[in-house]
């Protein structure tokens, strides 16, 4: 039986993609993917459990205004750092995201506010399909990941849901995992943040006592409506997500292959 969660008191949705069924009966290999949140808020007793895992490549999906101002990422020995931002400065449902996380004003976010927090959620969430960064940054690390060198591979954004869930929605994908086992994981975030997210959010509300719960928690959650818009967006702009695999994110047919070699069981 693999063990798919890691006991990381900084990072609680940590976990392993390993075991999951994919193509040609066989399983992703364990100890080879792994998803995280951020690592700057690992403790002392995390170390020893990130030691273990010993990844040889950490992909950062942050943006420098992002690890600006969290902790550093707290590693364990001499793994290769890549950083791949997803994310744009300019986009406005990025901004009003960032205002509401940050106590900011949102009186300049009126329109986004009126449509609510799981609009601008979906809104995101297309945008991973078809912004510049977000196909630069998600095929690169997809190539990252077909590397023996760089496995094990461990993957995060800030929260490790949205920007992470994304990549390993491609990673399983081009696996060949099929669409049910991929939601499952990653609706597995909510259960895995349970209690963070609650004082997350009393944090948030004592910061900025007018905002609305209704506002922030979609925010700190996954739902499937999010991840739908990312699949719609996948067919409309594409067709199937395979051809968004080659044309969007320039994963060739050889990655696809090396992949399956170096991952699947």
């Amino acid at each position: 039986m693999v063990q798919r969660d890691w006991e990381l008191v900084g990072a609680p949705n940590a976990r392993d993609l390993g075991g999951l069924p994919a193509a040609d009966g066989r399983r992703v290999r364990a100890g080879r993917l792994l998803r995280t949140a951020a690592l700057g808020r690992l403790t002392d007793e995390d170390l020893p459990v990130l030691g273990k895992l010993a990844p040889a490549c950490v992909v950062d999906l942050r943006g420098a205004a992002e690890q600006d101002v969290a902790p550093p990422d707290r590693l364990v020995g001499d793994p290769r750092v890549v950083h791949l931002p997803v994310y744009d400065p300019a986009h406005p449902v990025f901004t009003y995201v960032s205002a509401v996380l940050l106590g900011h004003d949102l009186t300049a976010y009126d329109e986004l506010a009126r449509e609510g927090m799981p609009a601008a959620m979906a809104a995101i969430y297309r945008w991973f399909v078809t912004g510049e960064s977000a196909r630069a940054g998600f095929g690169a690390a997809v190539r990252l990941a077909a590397g023996e060198r760089n496995l094990p591979l461990l993957f995060h954004c800030s929260a490790g849901k949205d920007r992470t869930g994304w990549l390993a929605v491609v990673l399983l994908t081009a696996l060949g995992v099929d669409e049910a086992s991929i939601r499952a994981d990653y609706l597995r975030h909510n259960e895995l943040t349970e209690s963070l997210r609650e004082v997350l959010l009393a944090a948030m509300t004592r910061r900025q006592p007018e905002l609305d719960l209704a506002t922030a928690r979609p925010l700190l959650e996954v739902r499937s409506e999010y991840l739908d818009a990312a699949y719609d967006e996948v067919r409309r702009v594409h067709g199937t997500f395979g051809a968004y695999l080659r044309d969007g994110l320039g994963v060739t047919g050889e990655v696809v292959a090396a992949l399956r070699d170096n991952l699947l069981d």
